[in-house]
């Protein structure tokens, strides 16, 4: 019975959440005083290649080949395993995330692709509303089209925040465990990927304890994902951070 409503639930979820997005990018003038009004506003005030060339010009900016695969694989995996598949916004995504939510009574995990995060970070940080919402959506979708994927989740690892005050990768691997990013463990990597889901909680200087049991479920994400096996994930868990 449970199964059932939660696959009613996540069909339901689905036919609304691409409803909502028809008629954002089918129809901006629709929804368009509120999202795309604000979307125009803020691209053409600072367009997509300005905001990043912001983000790549910070001082702690890190490339992505300088920055561990397991890190790479771990955030993907925890953020949106989906993120090579879509184009910006995932329904079958996010109408997960609220049925295991609804399901588990708590906050487990997020319905907003890596460009969706991209876009809220770069854009609309410090607005929480319905046009903001549909702002980020129509943004995340521009940026898939000007940016490869790659060059989308490294200005992502490096403008999200970690806690702590560190707002990029490269800050956050050398605030926490004294190494640039490239000299990570795999424990390091994997614990700090689960960071910035909720960096005032999971901080490891912030709770330990709670750090390591964000770690754990990043590992069985990546498990989940096929990035690694269980033997190998219970071992980058036991060697600690």
């Amino acid at each position: 019975m449970l199964h059932f409503l939660a696959t009613l639930i996540r069909k339901l979820l689905k036919l609304v959440v691409a409803l909502v997005l028809l008629v954002c990018v089918a129809a901006p003038t629709i929804c368009g005083v509120s999202g795309y009004a604000v979307y125009h506003e803020a691209t053409a005030n600072r367009p997509l290649e300005q905001a990043a060339l912001e983000v790549q010009q910070k001082p702690g900016y890190t490339t992505l080949d300088q920055v561990p695969q397991i890190f790479l694989n771990a955030v993907v995996a925890t953020e949106d395993h989906r993120f090579y598949d879509h184009h910006g916004f995932d329904v079958i995504g996010t109408g997960r995330a609220l049925v295991r939510n609804a399901l588990s009574g708590e906050l487990q995990e997020g319905g907003s692709t890596i460009s969706q995060q991209l876009a809220r970070t770069l854009y609309y940080e410090q607005t929480r509303s319905l046009s903001r919402k549909i702002a980020e959506l129509i943004t995340s979708v521009q940026l898939e089209r000007t940016f490869s994927k790659e060059q989308i989740l490294e200005l992502y690892i490096n403008s999200i925040y970690y806690g702590d005050g560190y707002y990029c990768i490269g800050d956050a691997s050398w605030g926490y465990f004294g190494v640039a990013p490239a000299g990570m463990t795999n424990g390091q990597a994997t614990l700090l990927a689960g960071v910035p889901n909720a960096p005032s909680v999971y901080s490891p200087t912030v709770n330990y304890d709670l750090s390591r049991q964000r770690q754990e479920q990043v590992l069985t994400r990546m498990v989940d994902a096929g990035y690694l096996d269980e033997e190998t994930a219970t071992a980058i868990y036991n060697e600690g951070i």
